[in-house]
């Protein structure tokens, strides 16, 4: 009897045994490849690098010598305060265990749960990719950072500095991070299939509508509309568009959170789209302005950048083409006219990333290509999938409802509890010496 007991044990054992190993085989932890963390640790140093001092230098030479500092602070503070706040929830929130599809839960609060490299648990025990948890963090944190820096350049030269600190905090908490759970941490866009490869709903269209917001509540800078306002330093200019451009391979080919081919392929379309955005503002601002200037094409080559961020992953080089001169051409007469509607974007931040990031996540809907994706990937209507634009719709729709109407009320907020916009005296000195005590030039 015991023997035949053994021998039923051991055909049960056998039987269940290559279940047992077919079922390892198929869903194997992901193992840390040192060529992807080299790449994406670089990615994110570039990211940082958009920020400051590409950003802090764009949007400095836009502004006027008064206010260049108060402009250039903000992206120096926006790095400092949102690395923080990333770290002690904005993550968690962000790309924590999902609730109702909206938001993640405060299980990461802290990083809670993040694997460290000398900790009990194995670096890779819950990662998801080819690299650990922890450069993921702050990847994505990166990422943060430099859309609370592009909203400041809809609202430069006319808010105070302690307003900008704690709406910059409130605004990474309430909209950003719930946008980045629907679209990347498992939220309702992400399960509905939006595409989104690098940030041209959670970035770009997020800073560029709540920037038009933030716009439309303080009112006008003093001045608008009766003196003439231009960029104080053009070459600055040149140098923080050339150093976004530079960050920019980071922002989209990093995306692919792999040294692989998607990389390779989202860095050919991230050049591609802006050379040709540069080239096609260039064409309308010669024809329609009279004069191709070096701050037009500097523009023409961010607001391309813009347009490709949500597609990079996802389409072909001459798709990249077709979408970066469309974006050129979009976003010049979007700042032509701008006046028209009566909205003093100071740096043209919806101008530029508002109406770039939304022509570029429904141009994701058109273009996206199995030739990129693989047979089994994403594809976009001019491959047969008319359902995508529909979703990309939803996705454009939705972000810039919440955002709009989301900052709108933070700011109403924010001026209840610290004055948003400084005196008329301060405003007209400038922000350099009225908020910081410091002149740029001595």
């Amino acid at each position: 009897m015991n023997k035949l007991y053994l021998l039923i044990c051991a055909v049960i054992f056998l039987a269940l045994e290559p279940a047992h190993a077919q079922e390892a085989v198929s869903a194997p932890l992901p193992q840390i490849n040192s060529g992807s963390v080299a790449w994406i640790l670089t990615s994110t140093a570039m990211v940082i690098l958009m920020t400051l001092p590409g950003l802090a230098l764009f949007y400095g030479g836009l502004s006027r010598s008064k206010n260049v500092l108060s402009t250039i602070m903000y992206s120096l503070a926006s790095l400092s305060l949102v690395s923080v706040v990333w770290v002690l929830w904005g993550y968690s929130l962000a790309f924590g265990p999902d609730v109702g599809g909206l938001i993640g839960d405060l299980t990461n609060f802290g990083l809670a749960g993040i694997p460290l490299p000398g900790g009990a648990e194995p670096v890779n025990a819950i990662m998801k990719y080819e690299i650990p948890d922890l450069l993921f963090v702050v990847f994505q944190g990166a990422f943060a950072v430099i859309t609370v820096g592009l909203i400041s350049g809809a609202y430069a030269e006319r808010v105070k500095f302690p307003a900008f600190i704690l709406f910059s905090i409130l605004w990474v908490t309430f909209i950003y991070a719930p946008l980045a759970h629907w679209v990347w941490g498992g939220g309702w866009l992400m399960k509905l299939g939006a595409l989104d490869f690098a940030g041209g709903t959670v970035v770009h269209i997020a800073s560029g509508v709540s920037g038009l917001a933030a716009a439309m509540f303080i009112g006008h800078r003093k001045g608008y509309g009766t003196e003439i306002i231009m960029p104080h330093n053009v070459p600055m200019v040149v140098i923080g568009a050339g150093l976004l451009w530079f960050g920019w391979f980071g922002f989209n080919a990093g995306s692919a959170l792999s040294a692989n081919g998607v990389a390779v392929s989202a860095f050919v379309a991230t050049n591609t789209a802006a050379a040709s955005a540069a080239l096609g503002w260039l064409v309308f601002e010669w024809k329609h302005g009279g004069s191709p200037t070096t701050v037009g094409m500097s523009s023409g080559a961010v607001a391309g950048l813009v347009a490709i961020t949500p597609a990079a992953g996802f389409v072909t080089p001459l798709a990249s083409v077709a979408i970066g001169f469309v974006a050129g051409a979009m976003c010049y007469f979007a700042v032509v006219y701008k006046h028209k509607l009566r909205y003093d974007d100071a740096l043209d931040a919806f101008g530029i990333h508002g109406i770039g990031g939304i022509w570029g996540a429904l141009a994701t809907g058109l273009f996206a290509s199995k030739a990129i994706t693989g047979p089994n990937g994403a594809y976009g209507l001019f491959e047969g999938n008319f359902a995508q634009v529909g979703i990309q719709l939803v996705a454009v729709s939705a972000t810039a409802v919440f955002c709009f109407a989301g900052t709108t009320a933070l700011l109403y907020a924010v001026n209840t509890m610290v004055k948003i916009r400084p005196e008329i005296d301060q405003e007209r000195i400038g922000l350099n010496l009225s908020e910081h005590g410091e002149s740029a030039y001595n």
